[in-house]
């Protein structure tokens, strides 16, 4: 696969291919002549000797310092040496390969400026997959100088920049915008996940079913709302659960008869945050921005990319309840006063407690998925730095590794509930499952067997934890094969295994 990158059209699925399946990149043809119409406008102005910011002047508070002709390229040189301030561990390859991305597509518009020439040095980085180190700390997201700087000097090393290219090279948010495409994509996927280990949750707790009569998003029309209520619908066509009876109450607790609701809230979150960023992933955000067709080079705020920040804000808040629902429903299906089945779900009795103690972790994993739910992108600046022109932050950046970290927390959590659910499963008699929540749990089978004595305890769930992030549980294709001898049913009518 190749994406072809134009300066306006890339998405986040674009983005994924890219960073993480190594996908090509090429430049669209009309870009060169774009970003060279672009460049003679800036250069006319430069040989007129107008003040343009960062690219005759100085930046911050030395905005006012004309930049002699004679000391561009020094300038620019100084200017990224100087910028090099980001703090920590190197950044995920993953997440540098989004920033590569990232800028390219920004540079490919025109608006930064710079000499077609720049964009070469991108293309090939990307498909010799040669990743320049990239430190992930100190960015306050109004432009991720620290990180961008990184960047420069390794790519560029050699070049000698003209005017404006050092600091469009460090005034953009391509390092927190291609980290939030990828902790999206990856919050879109557990939402699914989630969908499914919430379906075969209530199979396996005996649920009733009225939660997700059509009527409930019929007169509730949230798209989340219908979106869930649809899903879980096609997860258990088939199950047990739609028999007359087969429900154990009238209504269950929240965290199942509300499953609907608040998975619906997190996918109405992701979906207005990928409007955010198909609009981000393609947006100026540098300043100054050349309009070419007016001929003129304007100084703007593009750079404060506080829509994006918010947004992953929301992501995480709504992930919060998500998961804490997750949690407890697995905390109920450990214990015989909510499920009805044997403490910790062990088929044997006695002193051995099954799996109860998976609870612990499940809340441990839970609380600590919920603390990094605190917004950010209200946090203030000092109004200190630069003569106090500098006063506001995003902290885009870190809301979009929070995020990040929080899905690999849900992960694990759903990774939790399916292995729960599907013992809870087996403990009822393995009555008939759904069509989807069948090979969710034959999946599962074919990677943890049935916990019927101590010594079968799955005390590494790897992988589990690989089978919710590759995203096949919701993957209405994705067969599994027969289990071997010994490793559980498929699903289906039958008894429980002794």
């Amino acid at each position: 696969m190749t994406v072809v990158v134009t300066g306006s059209s890339l998405t986040i699925d674009e983005v994924v291919q890219v960073s993480r399946h190594r996908a090509r990149v090429a430049l669209d043809p009309q870009v060169t002549a774009r970003v060279e119409a672009a460049r003679r406008v800036l250069e006319q102005m430069v040989d007129r000797d107008e003040a343009i910011y960062g690219a005759t002047t100085g930046v911050a508070a030395l905005k006012r310092v004309r930049v002699p002709a004679a000391q561009i390229a020094q300038f620019n040189a100084g200017l990224i040496r100087s910028h090099r301030i980001a703090q920590g561990p190197a950044a995920a390859g993953d997440v540098v390969r989004a920033m590569m991305l990232r800028l390219l597509n920004h540079l490919a518009s025109g608006y930064p400026g710079v000499r077609a020439k720049l964009l070469s040095p991108l293309v090939d980085a990307l498909n010799s997959d040669r990743l320049p180190p990239v430190r992930s700390l100190g960015s306050t997201g109004v432009s991720d100088l620290g990180p961008n700087a990184d960047l420069a000097a390794d790519l560029y090393d050699g070049m000698q920049l003209a005017a404006g290219e050092g600091l469009a090279l460090l005034n953009h948010g391509a390092y927190s915008t291609g980290a939030a495409a990828l902790s999206v994509a990856e919050a879109e996927s557990l939402a699914d996940a989630l969908m499914v280990t919430g379906a075969l949750s209530l199979e396996a707790f005996g649920a009733n079913l009225s939660i997700i009569d059509s009527a409930v998003s019929e007169s509730r029309p949230h798209p989340g709302l219908a979106k869930t209520v649809t899903e879980l619908r096609r997860q258990l066509e088939g199950s047990y659960l739609w028999e007359a009876g087969a429900a154990r109450n009238l209504q269950d607790p929240l965290t199942f008869r509300s499953l609907p609701q608040t998975l619906g809230a997190l996918y109405d979150a992701v979906g207005y945050t990928r409007g955010v960023l198909a609009i981000e992933l393609n947006a100026s955000q540098g300043n100054p921005i050349v309009a070419a067709a007016a001929g003129r080079v304007i100084s703007v705020g593009n750079f404060d990319i506080v829509p994006l920040a918010a947004a992953l804000d929301f992501v995480r808040i709504a992930l919060a309840p998500a998961l804490t629902s997750c949690g407890e429903r697995a905390l109920k299906l450990l214990e015989k006063p909510w499920s009805g089945l044997p403490p910790g779900l062990n088929p044997s009795g006695g002193v051995d407690i099954g799996l109860g103690e998976l609870g612990v972790a499940q809340q441990a994993l839970v609380a600590e998925a919920r603390l990094l739910a605190q917004p950010v992108s209200f946090e203030m600046a000092s109004t200190t730095h630069a003569e106090g022109i500098e006063d506001r932050m995003t902290l885009a950046p870190l809301s979009a590794r929070r995020l990040a970290e929080m899905v690999a927390l849900g992960q694990a959590c759903a990774a939790i509930e399916l292995v729960v659910s599907a013992q809870a499963v087996e403990a009822r008699g393995t009555p008939q499952l759904g069509r989807g929540t069948a090979r969710a749990f034959a999946a599962l089978r074919s990677r943890v067997p049935f916990v019927s004595r101590p010594e079968q305890f799955p005390a590494d769930l790897e992988p589990v934890n690989e089978l919710i992030r590759s995203g096949v549980l919701s993957d209405a294709s994705y067969s599994v094969q027969p289990a071997g001898p010994g490793s559980g049913r498929a699903a289906g009518r039958s008894t429980r295994r002794q």
